[in-house]
């Protein structure tokens, strides 16, 4: 079994849906169908610095553990 995740624009849309409803249906699924719009807000990422310039890396320390 394969997952495709796609992103199709709205002038083909309707024959991308059209071709999947046409396949077997114990073979194809639509598994979520959600519409994208402009005020559709993306989710958005922090990152965290690490300060690690004056790290020393220890190995004997670090097996010990």
């Amino acid at each position: 079994m394969h997952s495709i995740h796609l992103n199709i624009e709205d002038s083909v849309f309707e024959k991308v849906i059209y071709f999947l409803q046409n396949l077997p249906k114990n073979e194809v699924t639509i598994v979520e169908d959600i519409t994208i719009t402009k005020s559709t807000k993306l989710p958005k990422f922090n990152s965290i610095q690490l300060h690690t310039k004056d790290f020393n890396f220890n190995r004997e320390e670090a097996n010990a553990r």
